[in-house]
């Protein structure tokens, strides 16, 4: 099994600067479904972090068209990953995937900055 291939480019300099979060080919593709089953309208994947979950933070998925001004946007290929700047603190460094398995699917995120996480990868501890 080969790595999946990842690019990002970060659009919001201040809040990103030397903080990259990565999406995968996968990650956009599935995005890209969700984008277009909401009828295609400009919309990102937001991503968040908040305290909660079984492990002390959790991760947050929502589709959202409105840029905040302490927002980070990361994009593959096209597809954009909004990040808000108290939540890239914690996931710097991250990179965004989408899995499909036996048990399911979902957004995986590597995050280099969890000591340990739940078993269902939603919550993480820092």
């Amino acid at each position: 099994m080969t790595a999946p291939t990842t690019t990002d480019t970060a659009h919001a300099a201040g809040p990103a600067s030397g903080r990259r979060v990565t999406v995968t080919d996968a990650a956009a593709r599935r995005i890209d479904v969700l984008v277009a089953a909401e009828g295609g309208s400009p919309q990102r994947l937001r991503l968040s972090v908040s305290g909660g979950g079984c492990s002390g933070f959790q991760y947050h998925f929502t589709l959202d068209a409105a840029l905040n001004d302490d927002d980070a946007v990361f994009e593959h290929g096209g597809t954009a990953v909004v990040i808000d700047d108290c939540s890239l603190d914690l996931l710097g460094g991250a990179e965004i995937d989408f899995v499909e398995d036996l048990v399911g699917s979902s957004f995986r995120i590597n995050n280099p900055n969890a000591t340990s996480s739940c078993g269902c990868g939603s919550s993480f501890a820092v």
